[in-house]
C-alpha cells in the first residue's frame, strides 16, 4: 500500500497575530513533521524549537516568573514548542509572552488535548487558535481514484496513520499500530495521574471496539467489567480526549420516541481499534465488516468537514420503535441522514422523511464512497 499524501492543513493560514497556535492530535500523525516543515521556510527569522521535555524549558515556565519568560522570548522571532503538554504552566507562560509580543509567533504542538486544554483553555482564553490533525484523509493521498479504491481494504484494516501509509508490507504495520497502541495506552495513559487501572482502561477500550456503530451502555461496560460506572465513564473521556475514540449523541428535534440519551463510539482510526482487539485478518476473514465500514466512513466525513473548516456536527438518529440512521451530518443548517452499507443501497426511513423533510439522504457504499469524501 506503501502511499504519498500531504496533509492539507498549514501553519500559514492558521497564524494570526496575537494567537499562540495549539496544534493537537494523536501521538504520530506528523505534527512534528508539519511543524518543522514550516520552521524550514523561515530561515530569514529567528527561531527557538524546543521540546516539552527540556529540563530548562519545564523548569522557566514552572517558575511564572514574566520577567524571566521575557527575557527568554525577546531574542526570537519563532518560539516553538513541541509536546508542549509536558511543560508545567505552559498556559500561563503563553499568555504572558503572547500578551507582551503580540509580534511574536508562538507555536505549541501537543498529543493529549487533556493536558494541554487542561493547562492552557482558561489563560489562553481569546489568546490561541488551535489546529487539530488527524489521521490521513482520502483526499490527501496523492493516488488515482483507481489506487486508493485498489487499496480500500487495506485503509479498513490498518487504517491511515502516516507511518502506515509508508509501510512496505503487512507485517510492518502491524508491527507499527501495536506499538502506536501500546504507547497510547500505557505510556501515554500511565503519565496521567488519574488512572489508576490501566488494565481497565485497555478492557473499556477492547469493549468499545466490539461496538463500533453501536449504543453504548455504561451500566453494561461496568457490570461485566466490574468496575464502578463512573470509573468507566471516566475512563471513556480519557480515551476520547487522548484522541483514541469519539463520541456522538442522538439527535432529536422532533419526536417525543427519538434516542437522545445514549452514545455511540467510533475509532479516529480503524488500524487502532483492529491493534486494540489484535484483529488484522483480510475482510475475507472478518465478521465485522459492517463495523469497519461505518467507522471508515464516519472519520472520513470528519476529516472531510476538517479540511473544508466547516464546524459540522455528527450524530446518530434511532426511534423506540427500531426506525435508524447510521449518521446525521448537520452543516451550515442542512441536515444529511448518511446510511454506511459496505456492498448495498440503504433505504431511507420513511418516518426520518416525513419528520426532516428538509434533509437528504445517501448511502455510502464500496461503490460510490469516493465521489462522497473526494468532493
Amino acid at each position: 500500500m506503501h502511499m504519498q499524501f500531504t496533509h492539507k492543513q498549514s501553519i500559514e493560514t492558521a497564524l494570526a497575530p496575537g494567537r499562540v497556535l495549539v496544534i493537537y492530535g494523536p501521538r504520530r500523525v506528523g505534527k512534528t513533521t508539519l511543524l518543522q516543515k514550516y520552521l524550514a521556510t523561515q530561515r530569514a527569522k529567528r527561531v527557538l524549537s524546543v521540546v516539552g521535555d527540556d529540563i530548562r524549558i519545564r523548569e522557566l515556565f514552572a517558575s511564572e516568573s514574566r520577567d524571566a519568560l521575557l527575557d527568554f522570548a525577546s531574542p526570537y522571532d519563532i518560539i516553538a514548542i513541541d509536546e508542549a503538554q509536558q511543560v508545567p504552566s505552559i498556559g500561563l507562560g503563553a499568555k504572558m509572552l503572547i500578551d507582551a509580543y503580540p509580534d511574536k509567533t508562538f507555536i505549541l504542538t501537543g498529543s493529549s488535548s487533556f493536558d494541554l486544554s487542561s493547562n492552557i483553555g482558561e489563560p489562553l482564553t481569546g489568546r490561541h487558535f488551535t489546529l487539530t490533525l488527524l489521521p490521513v484523509a482520502q483526499s490527501e493521498i496523492t493516488a488515482s481514484r483507481f489506487e486508493l479504491d485498489g487499496a480500500l481494504e487495506q485503509f479498513l484494516v490498518y487504517g491511515s496513520y502516516p507511518e502506515v501509509l509508508m509501510a512496505p508490507d503487512s507485517a510492518h504495520r502491524e508491527r507499527i499500530l501495536t506499538e502506536l497502541v501500546s504507547s497510547y495506552l500505557y505510556k501515554d495513559v500511565l503519565a496521567l495521574d488519574r488512572i489508576k487501572s490501566p488494565e481497565l482502561l485497555r478492557d473499556i477500550a477492547r469493549m468499545i471496539a466490539f461496538q463500533v456503530g453501536g449504543e453504548v451502555s455504561l451500566n453494561e461496560i461496568a457490570v461485566a467489567l466490574k468496575a464502578d460506572v463512573k470509573t468507566v465513564g471516566r475512563y471513556l473521556d480519557l480515551l476520547e480526549k487522548m484522541f483514541v475514540i469519539r463520541k456522538i449523541g442522538g439527535f432529536s428535534r422532533n419526536l417525543r420516541n427519538e434516542i437522545t440519551k445514549k452514545a455511540r463510539y467510533y475509532f479516529l482510526d480503524n488500524g487502532v481499534r483492529n491493534a486494540i482487539i489484535g484483529r488484522f485478518a483480510p475482510i475475507a476473514q472478518r465478521d465485522d465488516v459492517g463495523a469497519l465500514w461505518e467507522n471508515f466512513v464516519f472519520m472520513e466525513l470528519n476529516k472531510q468537514s476538517l479540511l473544508a473548516g466547516r464546524s459540522d456536527s455528527y450524530y446518530f438518529w434511532r426511534t423506540h420503535t427500531g426506525a435508524e440512521v447510521d449518521i446525521i451530518r448537520e452543516s451550515g443548517g442542512k441536515l444529511e441522514a448518511i446510511e454506511c452499507k459496505w456492498t448495498r443501497a440503504g433505504k431511507e426511513p420513511a418516518l426520518w422523511h416525513r419528520t426532516y423533510p428538509e434533509s437528504t439522504f445517501v448511502t455510502i457504499n464500496h461503490d460510490n464512497y469516493l465521489d462522497v469524501l473526494l468532493a
